[in-house]
């Protein structure tokens, strides 16, 4: 038993936690930029604009923008078959809605694809990383105003044509369902979780998401569009028949953005829940036939953790980067951040996307956020994020040839530290390769490979079969 030969594993990070240089080469300003650094016990704020005093930490986070090409020599020595990134809008239309790209932005990123292409490094892109202009956030109301649709559209035209011989599998959008959750990260909009304006960002990036999909089905038919889901997934509470229709009802809502994108229609019982809350969505006139063309061709989500839903159950509350739903699982360990240590839980959701949507999947984002040190020697031990990650792709395996589920790729989340994007610290940190940079800034910015780092390389060369 043992995974496909032709598996992808990788790694992931994002642009707005990564890259740093956020004004550098005629880059605008994205809504990242105006996230203050939080903490465990302090939200992060967004302030609209850049403030003086305050700490952004996306304006230097690790400097990958200017060291793509020694991480990636990293990432090439562990093995990386698959290196998921994202694209920074901002660096490619600098406010959003200019007339003509940034040449200089996309000159970049083609540099970056070709440095991961000498490697035999196939890149997954993102295009929307919670990364949208500043800019259109500012004048247009970001996501809530139709008229963004066209803006990205215009994005995605430039970059598909631009790196259509560099780059095979795209994202859209990053976690859509995270507009249930934190609607400024995942839209640039200002509005409550799960409120009318919530849901009309979420609808028009629906709608933009189909859109790019068609366009890359009809022009570049070598592309593989992926739907890129935030890996929500809870147990009822108890075996309470009310327990266990709360706990549908809350991944009913959470689903709503992978059923959309996946299946190219709204759920009749998203529709009566709209209809019971006096939400109304957008629907324009040729909308039902964009959501049907614009079907994805393979799912991926993140997985983190699990949750417990049940008749108490209001919604989701995201807290300082972990998220609540009033219940809490007596019978699994947490991170120090509060994160429940579920890896049977991954193997239940794979079995659960698949029997819903009966497309190849790939796990996105995993990963363990922990306080690592450094020894006096300049080694990094972290047993903690190896023994997270193997009882992971031990559950992975066990999907494959067991349930056969068709998992095709894997890439582990923060394979480099980078800025947590829940907290915006660097302190919270996922990767084999430690980065030099402490919560503000501070720092050599030297890499140094981890334990993790080493184990890792091993797990790819063995094709997931030496874990130890």
């Amino acid at each position: 038993m043992t995974f496909p030969k032709d598996f992808l594993w990788g790694g992931a990070t994002a642009a707005n936690q990564c890259e740093g240089a956020y004004l550098q080469d005629g880059k605008g300003l994205s809504t990242a930029d105006v996230m203050t650094a939080g903490s465990a016990k302090k939200k992060r704020e967004v302030t609209k604009t850049v403030e003086e005093g305050k700490i952004y930490p996306s304006h230097w986070a690790i400097d990958h923008y200017n060291r793509y090409k020694e991480d990636i020599a990293l990432f090439a020595e562990m093995g990386f078959k698959i290196y998921r990134m994202s694209i920074n809008w901002p660096r490619i239309f600098p406010n959003g809605d200019d007339k003509e790209p940034n040449e200089l932005g996309l000159q970049h990123y083609e540099d970056v694809f070709n440095e991961c292409k000498k490697y035999g490094i196939e890149p997954l892109v993102t295009i929307s990383h919670y990364e949208t202009p500043l800019a259109l956030a500012n004048k247009y109301g970001a996501w809530k105003n139709r008229q963004v649709i066209d803006f990205y559209v215009r994005y995605c035209e430039v970059i598909f044509d631009r790196y259509k011989d560099l780059v095979k599998y795209w994202l859209p959008f990053n976690e859509m369902n995270c507009m249930s959750m934190e609607p400024w990260m995942a839209g640039g909009i200002e509005s409550k979780p799960q409120s009318q304006d919530a849901y009309i960002a979420a609808y028009h990036q629906f709608i933009a998401s189909a859109k790019v999909v068609k366009l890359a089905h009809d022009n570049y038919p070598h592309f593989q569009m992926g739907m890129m889901q935030g890996g929500v997934f809870s147990f009822p509470n108890s075996c309470d028949p009310e327990d266990v229709l709360s706990n549908h009802d809350f991944m009913q809502k959470m689903l709503f953005y992978s059923d959309v994108t996946c299946r190219g229609e709204i759920p009749a019982g998203m529709k009566k829940y709209f209809e019971r809350n006096n939400i109304t969505l957008p629907i324009e006139e040729g909308d039902e036939e964009i959501l049907k063309s614009g079907k994805m061709d393979f799912l991926s989500y993140s997985y983190y953790f699990s949750l417990v839903a049940g008749k108490k159950t209001q919604g989701l509350v995201s807290m300082l980067g972990s998220l609540e739903t009033g219940y809490t699982n007596p019978y699994l360990p947490t991170t120090e951040w509060g994160w429940s240590i579920d890896a049977v839980g991954l193997r239940n959701s794979l079995n659960l996307m698949y029997d819903r949507y009966q497309l190849p999947i790939m796990i996105v984002e995993n990963g363990l956020g922990a306080t690592d040190k450094v020894e006096s020697d300049g080694t990094i031990h972290d047993p903690y994020r190896i023994d997270y990650l193997r009882q992971h792709i031990i559950e992975m395996e066990k999907a494959i040839n067991i349930d056969g589920i068709p998992l095709i790729g894997y890439t582990s989340w923060g394979c480099i530290d980078i800025v947590s994007a829940g907290t915006g610290e660097m302190k919270k940190r996922y990767g084999f390769i430690y980065v030099d940079v402490d919560d503000e800034g501070n720092g050599t910015y030297k890499r140094i490979k981890k334990d993790s780092f080493h184990w890792y390389k091993k797990v790819i060369a063995s094709n997931g079969e030496d874990l130890e």
